[in-house]
């Protein structure tokens, strides 16, 4: 296992950020780690590059422990966290260079972090003369220097344009599969997760609360079913309808019902209205995606 995360217990006081949390990535794996803000994202991964200890637990990153081996899991990890800190008064090759000899790299590697990440057009220039999607493209480089074998990747794209977001994505995307890399990326954005990502780890109130892998989500049996009938209706009246997993009334004579089956079910809500003498006003059929995974999940009392 690239990474292993073993029952990690995280408190600030009487303060629990992470609650016995336990997971595993394999290598050459990219996922997704998803939560809403204060769920223990940015503290699962500074617990794993060893920016600050765990209360409860262990983590193994490629086979080396957080709390008795740090030195080597720094070594093996490239690293961009949430703020990106950079010195905006050095050049990029400076600044690259300046790290390289922190990581004791080959000099070749700055060249080749600049073009793999396409700093090449930018490389001359200093680092605050760079708009925001080239710094994160420095950041990402100063990542890469050393060659890790796991990258941990914190709101990468946060605060990047339409062009940029699409950019970094594929950046991200070609440097886990063409390197092999196990790359762990935390993002509040569900799109990104999808274009990028092989399996999604969701946690909330300090508790992973899905972990799956993206070709389970999009190929779900799940479908909902919305219909707007003339009149109010039991929901015990359509749980009675086949396939069905649970049904709401959102608002008024509104109702989501939920089906266990890839077969389309308007067909049945349909039928189900005419035997009951019901009219109906809207019926559309809605696919279960990332973002309604994410929200059912993250605001269940």
């Amino acid at each position: 296992m690239s990474i292993l995360v073993q029952n990690i217990t995280k408190q600030y006081g009487t303060q629990t950020a992470l609650d016995s949390v336990s997971f595993s990535i394999k290598k050459g794996e990219i996922v997704g780690f998803l939560g809403p803000n204060g769920a223990g994202k940015s503290t699962m991964m500074k617990i794993l590059t060893t920016y600050i200890n765990a209360s409860e637990g262990n983590a193994m990153v490629n086979n080396f422990s957080v709390t008795t081996d740090a030195l080597s899991v720094k070594k093996s990890v490239g690293y961009l966290p949430e703020n990106n800190p950079l010195y905006l008064d050095m050049y990029v090759r400076e600044y690259l260079a300046f790290n390289s000899g922190v990581y004791n790299s080959e000099k070749s590697a700055i060249e080749e972090v600049i073009v793999q990440t396409g700093l090449t057009p930018e490389a001359h220039k200093k680092i605050g003369e760079l708009s925001k999607g080239y710094r994160q493209r420095v950041g990402l480089a100063n990542a890469l220097l050393h060659n890790p074998d796991v990258l941990i990747l914190d709101e990468p794209t946060t605060g990047l344009d339409p062009n940029q977001l699409i950019e970094i994505r594929a950046l991200i995307k070609s440097v886990g599969k063409q390197k092999g890399k196990t790359v762990l990326l935390s993002t509040h954005i569900m799109q990104e997760v999808e274009a990028i990502c092989d399996r999604v780890i969701i946690i909330n109130k300090g508790k992973i609360v899905l972990d799956k892998q993206m070709s389970e989500l999009k190929d779900s049996k799940q479908q909902i079913v919305e219909v707007e009938f003339d009149y109010r209706v039991e929901e015990v009246a359509l749980e009675q309808l086949p396939n069905v997993l649970k049904v709401e009334n959102t608002v008024g004579f509104v109702y989501h019902i939920y089906f266990t089956t890839a077969e389309d079910m308007r067909s049945s809500v349909f039928d189900f209205a005419h035997d009951s003498g019901l009219k109906i006003l809207q019926l559309h059929q809605k696919n279960t995606t990332l973002e309604k995974v994410f929200i059912e999940l993250t605001t269940q009392k």
